[in-house]
Parts: structure tokens; C-alpha cells; sequence
């Protein structure tokens, strides 16, 4: 169901074309520092846990699941491998202790990606408005040091900051949703507070 939201409801991040350069340096290590870039798929805790011969779910986001096309279709391809993988393991693993707890991994992934699957809510960046910051923008910004980022926001899923995507939920994301091209937003960090100017704002045009 596609879903447009208001000009001030926090639903479409940066998209990047992929033609664009994104230099994360500093900036970007803070975005996958403070754990904002992508679904987690293991943590420390997580590979504790395997070794002691548990597997934790992989957890769903609490904030609607909204993703852009391209993301449904990445979530739709993800769900397809997961079968095959499935399949394949599901031959060998009872006389394969390995394929058994590769199976139970693949298994775990399957319930994630369904899940995300059933959640999503398909925001088509073309029906955006196109002066302020909505989910689908890509946006270029200047930080107080007056150097150039630019990101995309988009769905949970598809967020991977080194290539200049960032999800709709993050910090960043909510701080720039609503502004336009000249306004000042301040982005609220574990770090401490920062400020960053929104110089550009564009979508897709096809």
C-alpha cells in the first residue's frame, strides 16, 4: 500500500541515485557508532549467545516499517535467497551438525525478513513534495564545519551509511524531516547536540 505522508511527518529519508560520492570520514562514524546505519543482524551479546547454543531473534524495529520500491524489492529478493538456502540445508542437515545450526540461523532470518515483509509500507519518492525533507529525499547538508555530506533516507533495511544512506528513524533523518533548503537543524547525538544546514534537497525524477 503506498502510503504519502504530511509535509511535517517524519516518513522518507535520504535515496541515493547512485551516482553520488558520499565521504562519510567522522561524520559517518558517528551515524554507525550510535547504531543508526542498518538492522542489526548479530551483536556480541548475540554470538555469546550461539556459542552457548541459543539463537536470539533478530529484533523488529518498534517505528512503522516504511521503505522506499527499490526496498521492497531488496526485502522481496532477500526473502527468495533464505528459501533457497532453506532447501539446500534442509537435505544435508540431519547428518550435518554444521548445515543443522546454519539451517537454524536461516530460520531465524526468514522470521526476520517475513516479518519485515508483512510490516512494510511502501513510500514512493516520486509522490514526494519536492521543498522540504520527506522519506526519499536525498539531502546535502553542511556540518559546523562548513564540509559537505549528502544522504538519503530511506527504510530500516536498506540503510548503509557508507554508501549514503541513512534510515528515516535515525536521529539525522528526524532532525532534517519537515526542513528546507537554508534551514539550520540541530541533531541530537550521544555525543552532544550539533547543527547542520540543509543546502540541497532533491528526488528522484523517474
Amino acid at each position: 500500500m503506498a502510503h504519502r505522508p504530511g509535509a511535517r511527518r517524519p516518513v522518507n529519508p535520504p535515496n541515493s541515485t547512485g551516482q553520488q560520492t558520499t565521504d562519510t570520514g567522522k561524520f559517518g562514524d558517528l551515524l554507525l557508532n550510535n547504531g543508526w546505519v542498518m538492522s542489526r543482524a548479530f551483536t556480541k551479546e548475540s554470538v555469546d549467545d550461539l556459542a552457548a547454543g541459543e539463537l536470539p531473534e533478530r529484533p523488529l524495529p518498534a517505528h512503522p516499517n516504511y521503505v522506499t520500491p527499490h526496498g521492497l524489492e531488496q526485502l522481496q529478493g532477500r526473502a527468495r535467497e533464505l528459501q533457497a538456502q532453506h532447501e539446500s540445508l534442509a537435505a544435508v542437515s540431519a547428518d550435518d551438525s554444521g548445515a543443522k545450526q546454519k539451517l537454524r540461523e536461516v530460520e531465524r532470518d526468514q522470521r526476520y525478513v517475513n516479518a519485515q515483509l508483512e510490516r512494510a509500507e511502501v513510500v514512493d519518492p516520486l509522490g514526494q513534495p519536492r521543498d522540504a525533507v520527506h522519506f526519499g529525499a536525498t539531502v546535502t547538508m553542511l556540518d559546523e564545519d562548513g564540509k559537505e555530506h549528502r544522504f538519503t533516507l530511506v527504510g530500516d533495511d536498506e540503510a548503509d551509511v557508507a554508501a549514503g544512506r541513512i534510515s528515516w528513524a535515525s536521529p539525522l533523518a528526524k532532525a532534517m524531516i519537515g526542513a528546507k533548503v537554508g534551514d539550520t537543524v540541530k541533531w541530537h547525538r550521544p555525543v552532544g547536540d550539533a547543527e547542520v544546514e540543509i543546502a540541497g534537497i532533491a528526488y528522484p525524477e523517474t
